[in-house]
């Protein structure tokens, strides 16, 4: 029986092929690692009129107002999603006291986020632990942050922040250019690919 040998351009996509399942699966590794280490913000808005965008914006400032000086002594996002799922009751208190008598719904859950450049540092998609803050049915627009470490401050405030984390961790936030959030693209594509797959 006559044996078959792969072409080389067979070989060469089939090298292809699985150099793209490795990158993909150690960019996965990365991002799964640097989510376990951080905390989200997300307030959604009751709909996009001005007045709730503005109303928004007065419960995320209450919220961060409330929980930001107790997480200052917090070291570690575990300690961190502690402390909030310790608080909702009193965060919920602080969203409404801003909320002009809106509903409002506050959990502490895993939740998909796409890649997100804030402009001194970038976040790749994935799955993260979130503090969710609802007003209404929560149909507008909708703002995000990182709580812990607390990195919804200024730039320089950030920067110190940032240094909370891990140097790898740290290092994949703040990668200069563009390539970065290039490669969360990616990253995102990948998730994509895999769930289409079913895996």
């Amino acid at each position: 029986m006559k044996k078959r040998f792969l072409k080389n351009w067979e070989l060469s996509m089939l090298l292809a092929l699985c150099f793209t399942l490795l990158c993909g699966v150690w960019a996965s590794a990365r991002s799964q690692a640097l989510s376990e280490e951080l905390v989200r913000l997300h307030v959604l808005a009751a709909s996009d009129e001005p007045e709730e965008q503005r109303i928004k914006l007065a419960v995320r400032d209450s919220v961060l107002a409330r929980l930001t000086p107790e997480l200052e002594g917090v070291s570690d996002a575990a300690g961190a999603r502690e402390l909030i799922a310790s608080s909702l009751d009193d965060i919920k208190a602080a969203a409404e006291a801003a909320a002009e008598g809106r509903p409002v719904t506050v959990t502490l859950s895993r939740e998909y986020y796409p890649t997100r450049d804030y402009g001194s540092f970038a976040l790749p998609a994935g799955s993260y632990e979130s503090l969710r803050v609802v007003l209404g049915e929560g149909e507008g627009h909708n703002w995000w942050c990182v709580v812990f470490p607390p990195l919804c401050l200024s730039a320089a405030e950030a920067q110190d922040a940032l240094e909370t984390l891990g140097q790898d961790s740290a290092g994949l936030l703040t990668a200069e250019g563009e390539g970065v959030v290039f490669k969360f693209r990616l990253l995102e594509l990948w998730g994509e690919l895999m769930a289409l797959l079913g895996l």
